[in-house]
């Protein structure tokens, strides 16, 4: 009685806290999730339920946000290779100018010290002739640096500028490692998927064994109560004792007590999975798939699989031919492996295994071409850089800002005076441009990229290793899904023919103790080898769903199913 009562404990309970994985994936098929706010219980199949946390749940959503920020990312780098143009504008108040000093009699030679006027000049003046007086120049006269400031108070420009990329190797790189970026990010939303789709697929056969479970309580309480009516008939009918009634009063109080914390598991189950499908609590949910769907035929699944065996893959009958060591040899002395045997290290069986089928392999296999290319960059930095650069724009200057802002052009002139009949250019305003190319060529940065292509060359290496790593835990776990599975189809097997047995003696001592020719001690065992028959069974097949979705893990295929 003591293992009727623990062993739902140990198997339901570790199930709801996540310590034992469940269930047996089935195909799910296309179309919209469940939809909710009908008012009624949600009715949900074990594929409505994948599709619904798939499509819905809040951690699958933020990892496809990743993966949405992944490709924004490849759109800017590709942005990097296009036309960059920009327009800027600028407006200054100088309420101090700056001051620079400037030497003017270093201008022009000497400074002017006067006029020559010869005899010549004079007679040509005194007849009439106009006479042109030539400057004369003496000495340089000493003066000392004049601050001059240079502008006016009020400044402006605006400009425009455009630089097209010629050239640049790191760019070329970039773009690949861009997509190989967003390929990645779409293999990490695969991997959140699967363990989505493996976390539904648990939480509901949970809830399909607990309900089962408890159905097969009710129906043992029921029984027993017919059992306790009928002792307690007789009791009163003179012919079975009141120590037989009080047994099987203490047998049903115990199984109430089993049932009623069914009951609670059952709940729990159901909490469970509305968690992982991203349901909210308060909704109520139907379950429409049953645990004998879920049930895998035995015979035909070992018969497919066969069973793990490092040297000869296995077979159909399970056993596989092994190894013998070479005669002739000291039994204490170690002895080196044949051709063909691996010290017993686990292989793949001679079986044609694709590595890629597993997401965690083809992850790290993106990785490693993120860190080739990125190698490939820091290599790429020693090349030169070419680009095509323009601008043009204006630039203007004013003392007080509504002249700012007159934009006055080439063609401004001031108002005409005596001394300027045409008026004089008044133009505030005045254009530049220019166009060229750029070339940005490395010489020496003082070691740092060789040290950074000495990092990226390492990563790259780090990977690699842990691809041989990843190769040999698939093979191990390749063997083991195979190992545990065709193990617990056997304990199936089993358990199936003991139930049927255990039912057969509680049938055979119902029948004995109601003709008066059993014990109600045997009823008593019957009944509770009968509990203990139940409860292994449905371990059972708890253990094979498990089993099951470890093998599509191990071989790559759950994703697959998912889809």
């Amino acid at each position: 009685m003591n293992k009727t009562l623990q062993r739902p404990r140990h198997w339901l309970g570790a199930a709801l806290l996540g310590l034992a994985p469940l269930a047996l994936l089935a195909q799910t098929p296309q179309g919209p999730p469940p939809v909710l706010g009908t008012g009624g219980p949600l009715a949900l199949s074990l594929p409505q339920a994948i599709r619904y946390a798939v499509q819905t749940k809040s951690s699958l959503l933020s990892t496809r946000l990743a993966e949405q920020t992944a490709a924004a990312k490849v759109g800017e780098i590709k942005a990097q290779g296009l036309p960059q143009l920009s327009v800027a504008a600028n407006l200054a108040d100088n309420f101090k100018l700056q001051k620079s000093l400037t030497d003017f009699g270093a201008f022009a030679g000497a400074p002017l010290s006067g006029t020559t006027l010869t005899q010549r000049d004079i007679a040509a003046a005194q007849s009439g002739q106009a006479v042109t007086l030539s400057p004369a120049y003496g000495e340089k006269a000493p003066s000392a640096p004049t601050p001059i400031a240079f502008g006016l108070q009020y400044a402006g420009n605006t400009s425009a500028s455009f630089s097209q990329q010629l050239f640049d190797g790191s760019y070329l790189i970039g773009l690949k490692a861009a997509k190989v970026y967003q390929e990645l990010s779409k293999k990490q939303t695969q991997q959140a998927e699967i363990d989505v789709v493996e976390q539904v697929s648990k939480a509901y056969y949970s809830t399909l064994v607990a309900r089962s479970r408890l159905a097969l309580l009710a129906r043992n309480v029921q029984r027993l109560d017919t059992v306790l009516y009928q002792t307690n008939q007789t009791f009163k009918a003179g012919f079975a004792e009141k120590l037989d009634v009080d047994r099987l009063r203490v047998q049903r109080n115990n199984l109430v007590v089993e049932q009623q914390k069914a009951q609670r598991l059952t709940e729990l189950s159901i909490a469970l999975l509305k968690f992982q499908m991203g349901l909210p609590q308060a909704q109520l949910v139907t379950l429409t798939d049953s645990l004998n769907a879920a049930v895998v035929d035995a015979g035909a699944l070992r018969q497919r699989l066969g069973a793990a065996s490092f040297s000869t893959g296995g077979g159909a009958d399970g056993l596989g031919a092994l190894p013998t060591p070479p005669t002739g040899t000291d039994a204490g002395a170690p002895v080196a492996p044949a051709p063909g045997i691996n010290n017993g290290q686990p292989v793949q069986a001679d079986a044609a295994f694709n590595y890629n089928n597993r997401i965690e392999f083809s992850t790290l296999q993106t990785q490693q071409a993120l860190a080739g290319l990125d190698l490939r960059n820091r290599t790429a930095g020693a090349y030169p850089r070419l680009s095509l650069t323009a601008a043009y724009g204006f630039t203007g200057s004013a003392n007080a800002v509504k002249d700012l802002f007159a934009f006055r052009g080439p063609d401004s002139r001031t108002a005409p005076t005596p001394l300027s009949p045409n008026g004089l250019i008044n133009q505030n305003w005045f254009g530049f441009g220019n166009v060229g190319l750029a070339l940005t060529m490395p010489v020496f940065d003082g070691f740092r990229r060789h040290y950074q292509v000495q990092q990226a060359r390492i990563a790259q290496q780090t990977i690699e290793r842990g691809l041989e790593t990843l190769r040999q835990s698939i093979d191990l776990q390749d063997a083991q899904s195979r190992t545990t599975l065709v193990n617990a189809l056997d304990v199936l097997d089993n358990q199936k023919d003991n139930l049927t047995l255990a039912a057969d003696v509680a049938r055979v001592t119902r029948i004995k103790f109601n003709a008066g020719v059993g014990s109600n001690i045997e009823v008593i065992t019957a009944e509770t080898s009968l509990r203990e028959a139940q409860t292994n069974y449905y371990a059972a097949i708890y253990d094979v769903l498990v089993a099951k979705v470890d093998r599509d893990k191990a071989t790559g295929e759950l994703y697959q199913q998912a889809k």
